[in-house]
């Protein structure tokens, strides 16, 4: 999860919501790590889960991720379920609920391990502080 708030970190410095995700074998070695490019990329689709599995499983050679893990500092969206479902990944290991969008609790519970609540404050804080700053108008002086 260190791995994945770091790359949350970045996608904020870019400008990104702040969402980092990072797929790890079934024995631990990591096989890819992303964040949010949604702006730069003018895509409503490259969220840091769709981006790191995409990269797993160029990496891998393989579009299976049978045993593998996902850790994300957000609860995954529908797409993003969807794609982990179809990708086969065994775990997925999220910071902090997305009370808006995430939908791993009703689409992932039966099938795959969910764990909730990993660096869950550490995920928390940067989105705040992404939203916060996003809603702050700027005072102009007459």
């Amino acid at each position: 999860m260190n791995i994945a708030l770091e790359e949350a970190k970045k996608a904020m410095e870019t400008g990104e919501v702040p969402v980092g995700a990072v797929i790890a074998s079934g024995v631990g070695e990591i096989i890819s790590s992303a964040f949010n490019t949604v702006e730069k990329d003018c895509s409503c689709i490259m969220h840091a889960e769709i981006k790191a599995i995409l990269d797993a499983q160029k990496n891998l050679k393989n579009w299976r991720l049978d045993e593998c893990s996902l850790y994300v500092t957000l609860e995954p969206c529908i797409m993003c379920c969807g794609a982990i479902l179809l990708s086969r990944i065994s775990r997925v290991v999220y910071g902090t609920i997305d009370p808006k969008g995430g939908s791993s609790s009703t689409i992932l519970n039966d099938k795959i391990e969910v764990v909730s609540g990993v660096r869950e404050e550490e995920s928390s804080l940067l989105l705040k502080l992404f939203f916060k700053s996003k809603r702050e108008i700027p005072r102009f002086v007459k």
